[in-house]
């Protein structure tokens, strides 16, 4: 059927590439009659409209495909094809634009989330832990080494006995104010006298057969040898007996380690000594020391003044309790005996987990012995932790503790040593076996 137009009357207005100015109109489509009787055609699914093409100036259109989209190297119109955005076909990456499906986390298609390395976490966990355990230990350990007074030196000490098994240390507990302010004097009865003297002593022998600690009463009666004097570097012939407290008034430390060295024939190995102040600081930062007190004491010139049965000693009264010996018939004896059992109170509720294992209560209670310990030259302080467990060992009941065996009185009021005990104690202690001399005093 004629739809009336001829192809002449087109003209250049039906999309032919057509390079005027004005845009093509739109193509009249033709009406086609059915023939009668003919079977119905089922719909086809329209057909997206033709973009426009694009004249390049030559009158010639771009090839396109046909729903619109430019073929392979051609000019992109910029036209959009009609699909949405996240739609299955839209441009956004792999298909799927903002707010399209399987554009969520956890959608279908989309890459699952990573599951946690724990293995990695943990191991970074406990190597950055073990990092700051070890600069924490390093950091304590210089800080206590600096704080440590090396004041002693051993090597001035002459005619030394040879060296036995196992490790001698002695341990002094001296009256030394150092540090101690007038009211602090008067408060801890310690009086103002000049120097320093020693007002308790031990032998702390650490070995394979176990460890023994030994008090030397502060009054024994022995010979004071031949020395060199530590400031002055001279010789000194021996100075006859004398109570063995008197060695450390004339000269210190070294003599008296040399006068202990002398009348034993034991070999000391380190000195460690600690005075008024060190020792109640200690006491106070631990928090008090609970003692049973085996019956009432009073001593003014030490200012002890309990009454029998557990309590808890603050600084002072701990001071005042070690120092009393006016207390008691048996003197000088029986207050190296209260000594031994109030340091195996402290030792015991010092080196707890509580203390150890806090450092607000560690570092006072290190710091508030450091400060005023003095030892020898070559005490390091792995040296310095193995007497305080040995001593703790000891005094906790896992070890030997004894006063040096005596025999009977001397001249003014001293203690005279049984030579033939000693003897026995010292050859054990040399050769690292198990001590069986005993002491009844």
């Amino acid at each position: 059927m004629n739809d009336g137009w001829s192809d002449d009357d087109r003209g250049e207005r039906y999309g032919r590439g057509s390079s005027a100015a004005q845009p093509d109109g739109p193509r009249v489509m033709r009406h086609v009659q059915r023939p009668v009787g003919s079977t119905p055609v089922r719909p086809q699914r329209p057909v997206p409209p033709q973009q426009p093409s694009y004249d390049d100036g030559a009158g010639y259109g771009q090839q396109q495909y046909g729903n619109g989209v430019p073929a392979p190297g051609s000019y992109d119109s910029g036209y959009s094809d009609g699909q949405v955005y996240g739609s299955p076909s839209g441009r956004g990456p792999g298909g799927r634009g903002p707010g399209g499906s399987g554009g969520g986390p956890g959608a279908a298609g989309a890459p699952a989330k990573p599951r946690p390395n724990w293995k990695r976490r943990i191991l970074i966990g406990s190597t950055v832990l073990v990092v700051a355990i070890v600069g924490v230990s390093v950091g304590t350990y210089f800080w206590a080494d600096g704080k440590m007074h090396r004041d002693v030196d051993l090597s001035k000490v002459i005619d030394r006995p040879a060296d036995g098994k196992g490790t001698n240390y002695l341990i002094v507990g001296s009256d030394s104010r150092d540090g101690l302010s007038k009211d602090q004097k008067k408060k801890l009865h310690t009086g103002s006298a000049e120097g320093k003297r020693t007002d308790s002593m031990m032998i702390l022998h650490t070995g394979d057969n176990g460890n023994t600690m030994i008090s030397l009463p502060r009054d024994s009666w022995v010979q004071i040898p031949s020395f060199k004097g530590s400031q002055s570097g001279k010789l000194f012939p021996a100075k006859g007996h004398n109570k063995l407290n008197a060695a450390y008034a004339m000269d210190g430390p070294e003599l008296l380690v040399r006068t202990v060295e002398a009348n034993t024939g034991l070999h000391i190995d380190h000195y460690a000594e600690i005075g008024f102040a060190g020792f109640a600081n200690i006491v106070d930062a631990v928090g008090g020391v609970e003692i049973d007190i085996p019956q009432d004491i009073k001593d003014k010139d030490s200012g002890a003044d309990f009454k029998k049965g557990k309590q808890t000693l603050d600084g002072q009264q701990a001071l005042a309790f070690v120092r009393n010996r006016h207390g008691y018939a048996a003197g000088d004896l029986e207050r190296t005996k209260n000594q031994q059992r109030f340091l195996s109170a402290l030792a015991s509720q010092t080196a707890t987990p509580s203390t150890v294992l806090n450092p607000f209560k560690l570092y006072p209670v290190m710091g508030a012995g450091l400060d005023t310990l003095i030892v020898d030259k070559d005490m390091s302080l792995f040296d310095l932790g193995d007497m305080f467990w040995a001593m703790k060992g000891v005094t906790s009941g896992g070890g030997t503790s004894m006063n040096m065996p005596i025999s009977g009185n001397g001249p003014q009021t001293s203690l005279v040593w049984d030579s033939g005990k000693v003897k026995q104690l010292v050859n054990e202690l040399n050769n690292d076996q198990k001590v069986t001399v005993t002491s009844p005093r």
